[in-house]
């Protein structure tokens, strides 16, 4: 059995990490993609995951697939095509850690898997499905993630999206955005947004938090929580019963790469294996969790263990 499911992009960041021999800015080869990142993080926690994509049949869609396996998730959603090549992103970094990317173009695989491609098994077996919203209508892909809620949604299960907006990709002011991210948010039951995010999906102003929050929990299936992350100032939680802020942790960040995934990557394994356990609760050590992970570079290999978030917090005690 699996306790969550993910579901969309996998890709390679090339996060830079110093100079070559020649002098020259070096980028090293990470494993990473939003969707991927949330079932790391949780896996790394001791959940049992899942993971359906499309990567090019290439050396760098193997190299995702071995290093989720050797996170302990469960590949066999994963599909390759030579029809497509697996999507790059060169990741640059500033001094704060704040990360910048710029993916190269191409026909990129996860955008090619089709609906009858989903294994609808994994679905069966998992409490949560997650998914994030790449794809273009029209997309293949776009297809099989609608075909895969429908499935989820018929069966029971908790849904689960984080938009992972890229700049530059949609203009927000077209309303393409704003019209896709509230399609797909209305039948999820757990959103994670960033200020920006919550800004395009409703309409009011950025720091308008709890306003936007609100409006988010209104929005189609009745919703069992919104989170707003808000980087290094920590998180805005909405339920149907409670919501507040729960500061963050502050850390000499080096990489902010997957920290939001890792916050709803862990908040999924508290949901699965804490589920007495106060909200509050959960999103402090889910903003615990997105503190470690920029503390390290990379995405897939930034994510604590039990022991490592255990020790952080009883340092913050």
């Amino acid at each position: 059995m699996l306790d969550i499911v993910s579901m969309g992009e996998a890709v390679i960041d090339f996060s830079m990490c110093g100079t070559g021999p020649n002098g020259n800015p070096a980028y090293e080869m990470n494993p990473g993609g939003a969707p991927a990142n949330c079932v790391v993080a949780s896996a790394q926690l001791g959940a049992k995951n899942g993971f359906i994509s499309m990567v090019g049949d290439d050396p760098f869609g193997h190299h995702i697939a071995k290093a989720l396996e050797g996170h302990g998730i469960t590949a066999r959603g994963l599909r390759y095509t030579k029809e497509g090549v697996t999507r790059l992103a060169f990741v640059s970094i500033d001094e704060t850690g704040d990360r910048s990317f710029y993916f190269v173009p191409g026909r990129h695989a996860e955008r090619l898997i089709k609906p009858e491609e989903v294994p609808l098994d994994m679905i069966d077996e998992a409490k949560i499905l997650h998914i994030s919203c790449v794809y273009d209508k029209g997309d293949p892909g776009y297809d099989a993630v609608d075909f895969a809620l429908d499935y989820a949604q018929k069966n029971g299960k908790l849904i689960s999206c984080d938009p992972n907006y890229r700049p530059g990709r949609w203009d927000p002011a077209s309303g393409y955005a704003r019209e896709y991210y509230r399609e797909i948010l209305s039948r999820c039951h757990l959103i994670k947004v960033s200020e920006e995010e919550m800004s395009i999906v409703t309409g009011v102003a950025e720091d308008q938090v709890e306003e936007g929050a609100k409006l988010l929990m209104e929005l189609g299936v009745e919703k069992k929580a919104v989170f707003v992350t808000l980087g290094s100032k920590g998180a805005y939680y909405i339920t149907p019963e409670e919501q507040g802020y729960v500061p963050g942790f502050k850390v000499d960040a080096v990489d902010t790469t997957g920290c939001g995934d890792s916050f709803m990557g862990s908040m999924h394994y508290f949901m699965c294996y804490e589920p007495d356990m106060p909200m509050a609760e959960k999103v402090r050590r889910a903003n615990a969790v997105g503190a470690l992970c920029a503390l390290k570079h990379g995405a897939f290999d930034a994510m604590p263990t039990p022991e490592e978030l255990e020790a952080f917090l009883a340092e913050q005690a």
